[in-house]
């Protein structure tokens, strides 16, 4: 179920997400809501970071190459 908050922006960032959906043919709350989505997601990502990197180095995982190497 969907439900709603308030958010003050400045006039300027308005405008501009006005002038994205004009211009995409979006509805404006498609624009926020993605833009929290990937805001979100990212956090969570980094969270995930945050603890798994650790891990990783202490067995000697430091790059993509590495990880690369072990799952080849």
């Amino acid at each position: 179920m969907n439900t709603t908050i308030t958010v003050t922006i400045p006039r300027k960032m308005k405008a501009q997400i006005e002038r994205i959906a004009k211009r995409e043919n979006i509805k404006k709350t498609d624009i926020v809501r993605g833009a929290l989505n990937r805001y979100v997601a990212r956090l969570e990502l980094d969270a995930i970071r945050e603890v798994l990197v650790p891990e990783a180095q202490k067995k000697g995982i430091f790059t993509d190459e590495d990880v690369f190497k072990i799952v080849s």
